[in-house]
């Protein structure tokens, strides 16, 4: 749902937005909350941020880094096109990548023109594709470690060759 703007709209009840040249200083400080991951027990619920995630910012924050009422962060929350942590006080606490995911949803609402269900199939398009990605390069190093695997048995049979043969001969005949 978009929100409306323009005559007849009515009065926004949220501060205006700062200029994005305050929004680059802001990015550039560090944040007050910090990510610390905390032990899993039976009585915490399960931690589903990465250990390298440490900047992190409030509901309030993070809508004006992406420029979206904070209701919308919790409709994106509900639908599932994003999951924030959770502090233990069970506040919504947003990663950088939560922030650049909120962008890329705003993008496709707002510019595109797309519906939830869209953003939806295009967000699980998207991480597929970075999954055949991450496969790819992993197969892509396997084929390099063999090959250099392969070159360095080769150079260790030349020199187990006492015959004077050349280094590898017997390996390229069978």
């Amino acid at each position: 749902m978009r929100e409306q703007t323009g005559p007849g709209a009515a009065p926004s009840i949220v501060p205006s937005l700062p200029r994005p040249a305050s929004l680059q200083a802001a990015r550039q400080r560090p944040s007050l909350l910090s990510f610390r991951e905390a032990p899993e027990g039976p009585s915490s619920p399960p931690n589903r941020a990465a250990p390298h995630v440490e900047g992190v910012y409030i509901i309030s924050v993070a809508a004006r880094i992406v420029e979206m009422h904070p209701q919308t962060l919790r409709k994106y929350e509900r639908v599932g096109l994003v999951h924030p942590t959770r502090t233990m006080g069970m506040l919504r606490l947003y990663s950088e990548q939560d922030i650049a995911r909120l962008r890329l949803i705003k993008h496709l609402v707002d510019d595109v023109g797309m519906n939830l269900a869209g953003v939806e199939f295009v967000l699980h398009m998207f991480n597929r594709m970075l999954e055949a990605r991450t496969l790819l390069e992993a197969i892509q190093d396997e084929a390099s470690f063999a090959q250099d695997l392969r070159q360095g048995l080769l150079h260790l049979l030349g020199l187990l060759d006492i015959e004077g043969s050349p280094p590898g001969a017997s390996l390229k005949a069978r």
